[in-house]
């Protein structure tokens, strides 16, 4: 099985144990580091404040499953966890949830002798991001960005 049809596979076996839960699946992620493969599942919850105990209960109940169904073939690590403060926007849903906010968009190449801007995240379409930097609006070709992520301002 190549690897987007096993995160679709994934995603399909773990999004409904994750909501029967009471929580919302942020990412899945199935990567290797090293020598190791690790299955990563990020999880939240409306209210926010993911805890230990929180990510414990999805692990278990992933496990459980992942046991039966046995959708991977080679050995690896499962790993539950909170996307964090300054979590990685993957999906047009994350960035729409999270216009007005402040983020770190870093990028290939260069645009305007830069590899990466801050700012206020103004919206996006199929082409480009648009954020605030440097009071002046800037738009961020979609094919050039490698990664997007909120900034955390105390």
């Amino acid at each position: 099985m190549n690897k987007n049809a096993l995160i679709d596979k994934l995603m399909e076996l773990v999004r409904p144990i994750v909501e029967e839960l009471n929580y919302e699946l942020y990412h899945l992620e199935y990567v290797k580091e090293g020598q190791e493969n690790y299955l990563r599942i990020y999880i939240e919850k409306e209210d926010g404040g993911i805890s230990l105990e929180d990510c414990e209960k999805v692990s278990r109940a992933v496990s459980d499953m992942l046991d039966v169904e046995d959708p991977i073939a080679e050995a690896y690590y499962l790993e539950v966890s909170s996307p964090g403060m300054e979590r990685v926007l993957h999906t047009d849903k994350h960035l729409e949830r999270y216009i007005g906010s402040s983020v770190l968009v870093k990028i290939s190449g260069l645009l305007n002798g830069k590899k990466k801007f801050e700012g206020e995240l103004l919206g996006f379409n199929s082409q480009e991001l648009k954020i605030k930097y440097q009071d002046e609006d800037l738009s961020i070709p979609r094919d050039k960005i490698s990664i997007v992520s909120l900034r955390f301002e105390l």
